[in-house]
């Protein structure tokens, strides 16, 4: 917590920033006299330290399991090392020396935000390969105003050589907001989606129902909203919802159990309780078990529309401060319309909903969301081990 407490500050203060910026990439290129690469050296990253999780842990799996790399050693850089456990490999503590040293003599660097801390480090051998987190509904990169919410880098570094996309309207806004080639974003998925196949969950969510006790009678909501950079304690992200899960627990209590799961960015979740209906899992490690034991998502601004469409389950835009999101952080398109959220903008609407849903006609809903958005799913991290391999041999 003091980590990340200490990490934010510096994102969000101009002068510590600035300070941070201009000593750091000193160190850098000094450094770079004195280091020599390592051909066989992989770093792993997942949200900037925080979690083993997402796509970079689906490549690193897989990767461990693939003779091409036998060879290659596996470095995972953590905020917090001591919470991990690894089945191959080393792990590292993020912002130290011995971090910043690593990634300069890596020959990879495999993400799914960005691995550089702000700061001009990318080896002229590095290969990046970054998966993202998500198809953007909230604008990104080069894309937001340079608010006194958002983080904007001063670094000229690229975000990566690769960057992964699910559909066509990711890969023309990456390309545009991080600055890369058309060509360099490469629509094949995202490998922590694979697992999310209908055809692959089938029994996994028997089993997950089991894991969570799930009472055999009853269906599971997911609540995953996004985090707000303007709702702050300090210089850390809180999230405090419009909403009484009382009243929720009365109207959908006797059918549903809730699971809520709140941002990673969210270090406080404000006003919440847990009982019997409401189960708070938003330090939970796996997500993708929260989509697959879930019957119903809902969320409002989040990449996780997208994820979850997969499975072809109904969805709902809970979008209570939608004017003021928008104010704040800007959209590519109104996520309402697109998922017919018929004005839900507050809890007593989407209570309503929820009660007297058609489900065939909300998974009809989301399937045409999910076919406009998403055109690759199923196979991102054997295509990902191939694009890599193929990336580092070509020009050795």
């Amino acid at each position: 917590m003091a980590a990340i407490s200490l990490i934010n500050k510096v994102k969000y203060s101009k002068t510590l920033y600035f300070l941070y910026f201009h000593i750091g990439n000193f160190i850098i290129r000094v450094l770079r006299f004195f280091l020599k690469k390592d051909k066989e050296l992989i770093v792993f990253s997942s949200f900037g330290g925080r979690r083993f999780d997402d796509s970079p842990k689906v490549i690193y799996d897989l990767m461990i399991k693939d003779r091409r790399f036998s060879e290659y050693k596996l470095v995972w850089a953590f905020i917090d090392p001591s919470k991990f456990q690894l089945p191959v490999g080393k792990k590292m503590r993020v912002d130290t020396f011995e971090y910043f040293k690593t990634l300069l003599k890596a020959r990879v660097w495999i993400t799914n935000t960005t691995m550089n801390r702000g700061l001009d480090i990318k080896g002229i051998y590095t290969f990046s390969f970054n998966t993202w987190h998500g198809t953007p509904i909230k604008k990104i990169g080069f894309d937001v105003d340079m608010g006194k919410h958002t983080f904007v880098t001063r670094s000229k570094s690229k975000i990566s050589d690769i960057l992964l996309a699910q559909g066509e309207h990711d890969k023309k806004i990456f390309s545009r907001c991080f600055g890369l080639p058309i060509e360099n974003v490469k629509i094949i998925g995202l490998p922590r989606n694979d697992e999310l196949v209908p055809e692959k969950t089938k029994s996994r969510r028997l089993e997950l129902r089991h894991k969570f006790a799930i009472p055999s009678e009853k269906k599971v909501i997911l609540y995953a909203p996004t985090f707000r950079e303007y709702e702050k304690e300090g210089a850390n992200c809180v999230l405090s919802l419009p909403v009484d899960f009382i009243k929720w627990q009365k109207k959908l209590g006797n059918e549903y159990v809730l699971l809520l799961r709140a941002h990673h960015e969210v270090v406080k979740l404000m006003n919440v309780s847990e009982n019997e209906f409401l189960k708070n899992v938003s330090n939970y490690p796996n997500l993708n078990e929260l989509m697959i034991v879930s019957d119903i998502l809902i969320s409002d601004y989040s990449s996780i529309l997208f994820d979850y469409s997969i499975q072809a389950k109904p969805m709902f835009c809970f979008a209570y401060d939608y004017d003021q999101y928008e104010k704040e952080r800007g959209f590519y398109f109104d996520i309402r319309k697109e998922l017919s959220n018929e004005g839900l903008d507050n809890e007593e609407r989407l209570l309503e909903a929820l009660l007297n849903m058609n489900i065939q006609e909300r998974i009809k809903i989301t399937e045409n969301f999910r076919d406009k958005y998403i055109q690759a799913y199923g196979d991102a991290g054997e295509k990902s081990l191939d694009i890599i391999y193929s990336s580092i041999h070509d020009d050795n």
